[in-house]
């Protein structure tokens, strides 16, 4: 790894939104740790970045999980020296009507949405160096703001991981580590393609001010704003990135 250059973890950055902030991450020069439950999505991911130029430590681990968060960690700061950067991406997400919400549907989705961003917030910080300080960023989603049937679990934790991202900015702001959240909409991935179609994707660019749905790449930059230097002195703020549709009226 490079000496003295800056190390990231990413969590859920085998494909989507996490593989595209790993991406430019490394192209600015930091070492990204690319996590993911999924081994070949992790080496595909790694694969890239390595053949971009770009320093990429492979962490196939479930971050569900303190033990499985900590291990991720350890990984990163064992091979880069150093942890300075921490994003919270993974997730697992199901729609269901209130009477059909089944109890390991909302277990699971609490377990690496919610409690696995506690933990991750838990171990990122305490190898993150007083010195250096470092910067947190939470992926939280404009249904945190506003919503629609079937997605009380959805966006009951996107509401939460908002409310944790200001809880921890205020805690561990005096050691110089900030912690904020971006919120997208919708955003076409391999991971979101089941929930979408034709039909509801026009319905969303027709609310949409700027008229078009975001993309992986619109969120990855967003990311890595709040991630670097750019913003040193922001912290506990959550970043609508939905092409205005939170503030629209229709």
């Amino acid at each position: 790894m490079p000496v003295d250059a800056k190390s990231v973890l990413i969590t859920g950055a085998g494909h989507g939104i996490g593989r595209a902030t790993a991406r430019l991450l490394a192209s600015r020069g930091w070492v990204v740790g690319v996590n993911d439950l999924r081994e070949e999505f992790v080496n595909e991911a790694v694969a890239q970045i390595t053949a971009a130029g770009g320093n990429a430590i492979p962490v196939v681990q479930n971050v569900a999980t303190r033990e499985g968060v900590q291990a991720a960690v350890d990984a990163v700061t064992a091979q880069a020296g150093r942890l300075d950067g921490m994003v919270n991406n993974a997730a697992w997400v199901r729609y269901q009507a209130i009477p059909d919400i089944a109890p390991e549907t909302l277990d699971r989705m609490l377990q690496i949405g919610f409690s696995g961003i506690i933990w991750a917030i838990q171990s990122a910080a305490a190898a993150m160096d007083d010195a250096r300080g470092g910067a947190i960023v939470n992926v939280a989603s404009a249904a945190g703001f506003r919503s629609a049937p079937n997605s009380l679990v959805y966006s009951g934790i996107k509401a939460g991981v908002m409310g944790l991202t200001r809880a921890a900015a205020v805690e561990l702001g005096p050691r110089g580590i900030r912690v904020n959240a971006v919120a997208p909409s919708a955003v076409p991935t391999e991971g979101t393609a089941k929930h979408r179609s034709a039909a509801r994707d026009a319905r969303r660019i027709a609310a949409t001010p700027l008229g078009r749905l975001g993309t992986v790449d619109d969120i990855a930059r967003a990311i890595a704003y709040l991630i670097d230097t750019e913003s040193d002195f922001i912290t506990g703020q959550v970043l609508s990135t939905d092409g205005g549709i939170g503030i629209a009226i229709t």
